[in-house]
């Protein structure tokens, strides 16, 4: 056999080879980056915004070093308040480094709170437009948090940031529906406390979400009993919202002498529950709680002047109360 018969056949069965070889590569590619053990390969989009140099770091497999400096332009952008610039940056942040909660979490923070005040207290804007940037900087924070979940599903601490993101009360009059934004802050919380690795506060803050939604005082109830069960879990508010509640399911239930139950004495019931019907901010349910403060001040010989009904509530918040000027 000639030799370029010889090297034919040798370039045909590499070519051969390769062609088979293929498949199982690709194959073992995917399952290895489904397991984390391998990083999915960058986007054309992510090489553009890093720079040619940081593209090459990055394939290299230091993809982290390269976001941490990103990180360091993104604190710069927040010192010169260019909110776009720090939103675009963070999300190239997280294309390198997903799996990192420290770029979900501060990414999230800039928009939903940093950008977010800045337009709230920003009076050279016109109302208008001071409320819509106001409002979509929120939205972007909670998006971005969203994204950071999916990327993290098993995370507690994502989760637990989206429920106090959704039930924050500066923050939910973004969302314009309160009984839509705390269920979805209360399955944020369920979801976080799922994961085995929450912090047990995470399912009381779970239940004051929950007892905020119209609708499912019921469901709410269960949780708060459930919940009393563990002394660990008896905090004022939590013990004030299972009263209320209680109040829900049986209007006829004395809800002074419940208060007593809980806080021990008539005075610690009645300063609670004063502290609770001056937190209307809060859009707590206040089933039961006027008529127990109307009988405690009996029992106390409260005098008129000092009734906790002639001192002012906190207003409700109201985002175009807040544009209005």
């Amino acid at each position: 056999m000639k030799n370029w018969q010889r090297n034919g056949i040798l370039v045909g069965a590499i070519f051969v080879f390769g062609g088979l070889r293929l498949p199982f590569e690709a194959g073992l590619r995917g399952e290895l980056q489904a397991a984390h053990l391998i990083p999915q390969a960058l986007e054309i989009g992510t090489r553009d915004k890093i720079g040619q140099t940081s593209s090459a770091v990055a394939l290299g497999g230091l993809r982290t070093l390269v976001a941490t400096f990103l990180n360091l332009r993104a604190f710069g952008f927040f010192e010169a308040q260019r909110w776009d610039d720090v939103a675009d940056t963070f999300d190239t942040i997280v294309d390198l480094a997903p799996k990192t909660r420290y770029y979900w979490e501060a990414g999230t923070s800039h928009a939903a709170y940093n950008a977010s005040s800045y337009y709230l207290n920003q009076s050279t804007l016109p109302p208008l437009r001071r409320r819509e940037a106001w409002r979509a900087s929120v939205l972007r924070g909670r998006a971005f948090l969203e994204r950071g979940i999916k990327n993290n599903p098993t995370d507690w601490s994502l989760l637990r940031n989206l429920g106090f993101l959704l039930s924050d009360t500066n923050l939910f009059p973004a969302f314009r529906n309160p009984d839509e934004t705390f269920l979805a802050a209360a399955a944020a919380y369920r979801r976080s406390a799922a994961t085995g690795n929450a912090l047990p506060y995470v399912r009381r803050a779970e239940f004051i979400s929950l007892a905020r939604v119209t609708g499912k005082e019921r469901e709410a109830l269960a949780l708060g009993r459930e919940l009393y069960a563990s002394k660990e879990n008896r905090a004022p508010t939590v013990l004030l919202l299972l009263l209320v509640l209680e109040a829900h399911e049986n209007p006829a239930l004395d809800s002074a002498a419940r208060a007593v139950e809980f806080f021990g004495t008539a005075q610690s019931a009645y300063e609670n529950l004063c502290r609770y019907w001056l937190r209307t901010r809060e859009l707590f349910p206040i089933y039961g709680v006027a008529s127990a403060l109307e009988s405690l001040e009996r029992t106390l010989a409260i005098p008129q002047e000092k009734s906790i009904f002639n001192k002012p509530l906190q207003s409700r918040p109201d985002a175009d109360e807040w544009f209005r000027n």
